[in-house]
């Protein structure tokens, strides 16, 4: 019972997995998410936060500070997961995947592009809810990003949001705490 109720769910993944990344030949979704996924790479994630820290003052130096403890404190699990679960990339596990030039191999699970994005922008959304219009659609852009270029399977990019999200939440909860600085 156990088994089938996983292999359904791995069916249904795939199937959602497939319905991203059979549209790669797509001139304008393939500039669109081979850009977009690289807001939620190492480099941009933290040149924005070194950015804010070092070159802002007041609120935004916080924003900063804040959403490089998160993305610092949401690696470490990521890192850890990815060696304790080593889940294959969906283009080396599965048949006629599109993927672009030289892919990433290292382990699929969780999703660290989804979990740097999430991990940076959460701390902007409580601090500035206005942000949420902005920096969400990007965020969530760069999790399907992952799918439709090959690189991840949908559980992969949920769970990278919800690690980011979490610890982007937790970070600014002791940051707001830690300096009394008014919060939510």
């Amino acid at each position: 019972m156990k088994t089938k109720l996983i292999a359904n769910m791995y069916n249904f993944e795939c199937k959602l997995f497939r319905s991203l990344n059979r549209h790669f030949d797509q001139k304008m979704l393939n500039f669109y998410f081979r850009n977009i996924t690289h807001l939620g790479g190492a480099l941009t994630t933290i040149m924005v936060c070194l950015f804010l820290i070092f070159f802002t003052k007041g609120v935004f130096q916080v924003i900063g500070i804040t959403s490089a403890i998160s993305l610092l404190f949401s690696h470490l699990p990521v890192a850890l997961v990815k060696k304790l679960y080593p889940r294959k990339r969906p283009y080396l596990a599965l048949m006629e995947i599109k993927v672009p030039a030289n892919p990433l191999e290292d382990h699929s699970f969780p999703s660290g592009h989804t979990t740097a994005i999430f991990s940076v922008i959460i701390p902007f959304i409580l601090f500035m809810p206005q942000l949420i219009v902005i920096l969400l659609p990007l965020a969530i852009s760069v999790g399907l990003s992952r799918m439709y270029l090959g690189l991840h399977y949908p559980s992969d990019v949920l769970v990278g949001c919800f690690l980011g999200s979490s610890v982007g939440f937790i970070s600014y909860s002791i940051i707001t705490r830690l300096f009394l600085l008014p919060s939510l």
